[in-house]
């Protein structure tokens, strides 16, 4: 199924929950922020959160400075 991540579509199983798509896309389980469909998901959610087709996520991350 497909979903969009940061404006880009990526392909992912079915049934894929948030953390295995973090897998999936390399990132980083520290210094991360996700929203899905412009909710902001704590970090305790995304084991259990399954992602369904055509959701939109923004990943933000941490940077330093000012």
């Amino acid at each position: 199924m497909k979903v969009q991540v940061n404006n880009k579509e990526v392909e992912i199983q079915s049934n894929s929950t948030l953390i295995e798509l973090t897998a999936q896309l390399e990132l980083p389980l520290v210094g991360i922020a996700i929203a899905v469909n412009n909710k902001m998901i704590p970090r305790t959610e995304w084991e259990s959160l399954s992602l369904r087709e055509n959701d939109n996520l923004v990943v933000i991350k941490a940077a330093c400075g000012g």
